[in-house]
């Protein structure tokens, strides 16, 4: 895939020039186009700054020495607020105590600021470090001045330029002024690995003790001069309408100030959140919930099983394709069915809008702040320039928050009611009105050769599809639904991978790790299937048909060797999974014990992680960590059904989460890799865990797990 222009920016075109009056300096990026020197160019790109010495979008030094890291991401919990200063803090040889971290509103400024398919890091990684370095090269060059010597002899490190010949140093806030008025080097010189002090090393997360102290301000906390809040009634099927109303007795509740009609909705705008539910409550509301309320959850299973005996648009061809089925040889087939599933993030979704005549400003937990101004704008048919976002501290994400429904509506609240409101989602509207990860039906078929290996595999793949949402996408294969089936690392000659779009209507968004979810779930069971089919043990197998894949192999060896013997007695058993995405590579071996009651328990789980180079490993530990918690929570109880065209899903009581005494011991061992080969880590440690912990439960009773949630196994 072609890589888009703003992401193969030059080294020139990183260093964006533009000292301005001697007292202020733009460095940074802009949409892939370099900034000119001049001093209205920059005034115009770069925010404004109170500091006198700006490096572009993300950096600023004031005369005290304070570095200001402004943060272009949004952190939804995957800790970007402490690596990615940790990365300018490092070139530039900031004291990461006298670093302050502002996140950043929407602004074209800090070019893409959408967090998804696991790429903060691996995108600002090369772009942070040449802004830090530039600005320290500017820094060194003015104390070098100011010493009487060449900059070579200079350090910076610690908020200090120091000359260690002469003893002498200077301060970060004592240079900012005549930095300002140097030239902006074209190259600065990157620090080598070897001399890093802060990035592969784990330092203490900066927003932590926000969170611990309760400052910490989220989407739910946010608090603007005579706001309202406001709940909505929703139409419980896609596609169905409001009939009619009855707001009587919403409007009889005290502190409800307002109700009024949406497109596919009733607002109950009240003083507090207490009376916007109590208000909700008291509506009496009529649907016509449409053609979509005929489906319900068994004729969605019936809908999957039609398709999969369609024809498909083929992924991926290599060798025979599915015609090498037809070999000599024994054949094992396996069909595999996961659920629909909702996000369940901790924050329930919510914003505040503030819609004036002249603009709009936007308080929002959101994964993609720019998208959501854009969306707002044209909604408000308004320019964009005219529409704030500020982010706020999210409390959970998952893919949710990359759609702006939840934005939008609180937009048209604050119209209708003239004054900025907080629109705030129930437990129950979360779970109820998601866009849910798809379900999917994998028809799994595999030739083994003489020796037991596959010789030949066909994976079907049924799913409704994330993309065709996009009126522009017509491709046959939604490469999402895909993914994870069509790059097969296992070297077969005769492979087959083909997609049938499942038509169904629920929505359905990206939910983390997407495509991998499923897919990874349905080769790795069916390569235990496999390897049982030919007496092979399922190590064994994968190594052998790894063999021209290193890194797949290195975390699987890591992961093996780290988990040491397997559990003995009876009623437990280990299980093996392995997975490649976002550009990165992980191994999972689980350790299960069957109970007598037919429940499991997942004991341990030892996870290699080959992600390249680990900018803050505390921090890749804890998204594994994550990962396995999100996943185990999915394979056990995750599932959403549906009766008349509605979620059946109420709250936690049906959606369970994973509990503390259900989380198993889990260990982590990173793979020391090379920093050109830079991978992501906020999704990859779900798909793994849950084949692993089947193939493990086949191990321990002999019973193949085929439909998840276990729960209804």
């Amino acid at each position: 895939m072609t890589q888009p222009r703003l992401f193969r920016l030059s080294r020139r075109e990183l260093l964006l020039a533009g000292a301005a009056g001697g007292t202020a300096l733009a460095i940074g990026l802009y949409g892939g186009f370099r900034l000119g020197r001049r001093d209205e160019r920059r005034r115009r790109i770069v925010p404004p700054r109170e500091q006198p010495f700006a490096p572009g979008p993300f950096v600023a030094i004031d005369t005290a020495g304070v570095v200001t890291i402004w943060l272009a991401q949004p952190d939804v919990g995957q800790g970007v607020a402490s690596t990615l200063p940790m990365i300018v803090a490092e070139e530039l040889g900031a004291d990461p105590r006298r670093v302050r971290v502002v996140q950043a509103p929407a602004d074209e400024a800090y070019g893409v600021q959408q967090i998804a398919v696991s790429y903060s890091v691996r995108r600002k990684l090369g772009e942070l470090r040449l802004a830090g370095a530039a600005a320290r090269e500017m820094l060194v060059g003015a104390a070098a001045d100011a010493f009487g010597v060449p900059p070579l002899e200079c350090r910076a490190e610690s908020g200090f330029v120091t000359h260690p010949g002469s003893g002498r140093r200077l301060g970060f806030g004592a240079l900012v002024r005549a930095a300002a008025r140097r030239p902006v080097p074209e190259s600065p010189p990157l620090k080598p690995r070897s001399e890093f002090t802060y990035l592969g090393k784990t330092l203490p997360r900066l927003d932590l003790p926000a969170k611990i102290d309760g400052t910490a301000r989220f989407g739910l906390d946010v608090r603007v001069a005579g706001m309202a809040f406001a709940m909505l009634a929703r139409c419980p099927t896609v596609g169905g309408r409001l009939l009619r109303f009855d707001a009587s007795g919403a409007r009889a509740v005290r502190g409800v100030l307002d109700v009024f009609a949406l497109e596919r909705s009733v607002a109950v705008v009240a003083e507090n959140t207490h009376a916007a539910r109590l208000g909700r409550e008291a509506l009496r509301v009529e649907w016509d919930r449409g053609e979509n309320a005929r489906w319900d959850s068994r004729s969605i299973d019936a809908a999957l099983d039609d398709f999969l005996s369609r024809d498909g648009a083929v992924a991926r061809r290599e060798g025979k394709g599915a015609e090498g089925l037809q070999g000599p040889g024994r054949t094992v087939s396996a069909e595999y069915r996961l659920p629909y599933l909702a996000h369940a993030t901790m924050e329930p979704m919510n914003c505040t809008a503030d819609v004036r005549d002249d603009g709009c400003t936007l308080w929002a937990p959101t994964q993609g702040p720019t998208g959501l101004r854009d969306a707002a704008a044209k909604l408000l048919r308004l320019p964009a320039d005219r529409i704030a976002v500020n982010v706020t501290h999210v409390g959970g994400a998952f893919g949710r928050r990359l759609e702006h429904d939840f934005g939008l509506e609180a937009v048209e609240v604050s119209r209708q009611a003239r004054r900025p409101v907080q629109v705030v989602w129930t437990r129950e509207d979360d779970l109820q009105q998601d866009w849910y990860r798809p379900c999917s039906l994998h028809r799994m078929q595999a030739r083994l050769a003489v020796d037991g290996s596959p010789a030949a595999w066909r994976h079907r793949i049924v799913a409704p599809s994330i993309l065709r949402r996009d009126p522009n996408f017509r491709a046959p294969v939604d490469p999402v639904a895909v993914e994870g089936a069509r790059d097969l690392p296992y070297r077969i000659a005769d492979l087959q991978v083909e997609y049938v779009r499942a038509d169904l209507p629920i929505r359905v968004g990206f939910w983390r790790s997407v495509g991998h979810s499923y897919n990874a779930f349905a080769v790795e069971c069916f390569v235990d299937e496999i390897a049982a089919a030919a007496g092979h043990d399922p190590v064994r197998l994968r190594r052998a048909l790894l063999a021209a894949a290193p890194r797949h192999l290195g975390v699987l060896d890591r992961a093996v060797a780290g988990a040491g013997r397997a559990p003995q007695g009876a009623g437990r058993g280990r299980g093996v999974a392995l997975h490649a995405s976002f550009g990165s590579f992980v191994a999972m071996v689980a350790d299960v014990t069957a109970r007598a009651d037919g429940t499991v328990a997942v004991d341990r789980v030892v996870s290699a992680v080959d992600c390249g180079f680990a900018v803050h490993p505390d921090g890749v530990v804890a998204q594994i960590e994550g990962g396995i918690a999100f996943g185990l929570t999915a394979a056990m109880g995750g599932r959403v059904g549906f009766s008349a065209g509605a979620a059946t899903v109420a709250n936690f009581h049906d959606y369970p989460l994973l509990r503390i005494d259900e989380m198993p011991r889990v260990e982590v061992h990173l793979i020391d890799g090379n920093p050109e080969e830079l991978g992501g880590v906020g999704e990859i440690g779900v798909p793994p865990i849950a084949p692993a912990v089947c193939n493990a439960i086949h191990a321990a009773t002999g019973r193949r797990v085929r439909t998840l949630p276990l729960a209804r196994a």
